[in-house]
């Protein structure tokens, strides 16, 4: 038994004595696995580079299909309907708009890789915006059997300055609450304006319902991430529980703030306002007519290549040109746009810029290179990416013009009045149409 113990008093010391020298050697001496940070870094780099590039794909196929949405829209607004009708294609053509427009925030979102919202000044026209909202939660609040009263204020301003993309969305979560969780009665809308200070205004927006309502309680629980007012609503009615905190964040970087009153068995009232600068009023000009005489100005019955690789997009194009008086035909891909402008006499070419093999780009750079009248012949470049430098390579590349998706049928009947030999593209004031 004595042996025993000194063979491990013996072991214990030899333990120590490795481990001290162990302690003394170089550090670069010590067995290690080393990763150059130059080596992990481009890694990191190359794998961001690839979600944004496939983020950029992605929101360019969503934006083709909203193209489609768009066109039928506008194309039943204008149609022989009855006034109803015709409202509610105007409310599918507008909620084509912001999607196609949040499309564009999330590609943005995730370049910016920051928890910052990177919030927009762009002037827009607030009576509109207020008759698309409203027209949102009629459709919404007619589907259910529900009735809507929407009550505007006067004096609100023609046009103010702010971010309207992420503000619709904020209000289209909460109009999409009121009527999800009322199931008889009335959802409504009321919209005022207050002063505040240095010529801007506080926005009010109230969302109200005759639904199930919230207690105190629940109502703390709706700001917190994931969370639903209960274990019931949840099951019941769904929902991931990220709207109204995606709402306040919204409202709070605007200069404004989301409150609750609601009672059990009462309904409830949403208030949301933002502060927003004044901007400037536009002369307006007439926004309906018929689709004929949107292409008055351009001549009648061109014939238009249309380089497109996506079926559902070709069949949209074909429809709205027709309307519009034209003759299309289809170049699947960049490679035989460019061999059916150099073998046919066509009239304008509508160049998809994203498209597999050969882009739109490189197929517009070859067709500025063909001789004849070929190489002058005008294109208009269409695409999904709305990245700041795009339409400056479109342009670059020797397109006339550049259209983001979707595209409407009064927006391509205006790039065929320019790009046409004696319009602005084709003397040379290239622009961009968005």
């Amino acid at each position: 038994m004595a042996r025993k113990t000194s063979v491990s008093a013996r072991t214990r010391k030899v333990a120590r004595r490795k481990i001290a020298h162990r302690k003394t050697l170089p550090r670069k001496t010590l067995p290690r696995k080393i990763v150059p940070q130059t080596a992990r870094q481009p890694a990191r780099r190359r794998t961001g580079g690839a979600g944004e590039t496939a983020l950029a794909m992605f929101a360019h196929e969503i934006r083709t299909a909203l193209t489609g949405i768009l066109a039928l829209g506008e194309l039943l607004s204008m149609a022989d309907l009855a006034p109803r009708e015709r409202e509610w294609a105007g409310a599918i053509k507008g909620t084509a708009e912001h999607l196609a427009a949040l499309t564009t925030l999330v590609v943005e979102a995730a370049k910016a890789k920051s928890a910052r919202l990177n919030l927009r000044r762009d002037a827009f026209d607030l009576r509109l915006f207020v008759d698309a909202i409203a027209a949102s939660l009629a459709g919404r609040a007619t589907a259910k059997g529900l009735r809507a009263d929407v009550t505007v204020a006067a004096d609100l301003p023609p046009r103010v300055r702010g971010d309207a993309v992420r503000l619709r969305g904020a209000l289209e979560n909460l109009i999409d609450n009121a009527v999800k969780f009322t199931d008889r009665g009335t959802v409504g809308l009321e919209v005022g304006v207050e002063a505040a200070p240095r010529r801007q205004v506080r926005l009010v927006f109230t969302v109200s319902d005759t639904g199930i309502g919230l207690d105190a309680a629940a109502v703390k629980r709706l700001f917190r991430p994931y969370a639903q007012a209960s274990a019931d609503v949840g099951r019941l009615y769904g929902g991931a529980g990220l709207g109204l905190v995606a709402v306040r964040r919204i409202a709070r970087a605007m200069g404004g703030d989301l409150t609750i009153a609601s009672a059990p068995g009462a309904g409830s009232r949403f208030r949301l306002d933002v502060v927003v600068p004044r901007a400037p009023a536009v002369a307006s000009v007439g926004s309906r007519g018929t689709m004929r005489t949107a292409a008055n100005s351009a001549p009648p019955h061109l014939r238009i290549l249309c380089a497109e690789d996506n079926p559902f997009g070709r069949v949209i194009l074909d429809t709205i040109l027709g309307e519009l008086g034209h003759r299309a035909e289809f170049a699947v891909g960049g490679e035989a746009a460019v061999a059916a402008v150099a073998r046919e006499a066509y009239d304008a070419v509508l160049m998809d810029v994203t498209m597999p093999q050969l882009d739109g780009l490189a197929a517009a750079r070859r067709i500025r290179k063909l001789p004849g009248r070929a190489g002058s012949i005008p294109i208009i470049g269409i695409s999904g990416r709305a990245a700041p430098g795009d339409e400056a390579k479109a342009l670059a590349a020797g397109m006339n013009l550049y259209l983001r998706k979707p595209v409407s049928p009064k927006m391509l009947a205006a790039a065929l009045d320019k790009a046409w030999p004696g319009g602005e593209a084709q003397a040379g004031r290239r622009s961009v149409i968005a």
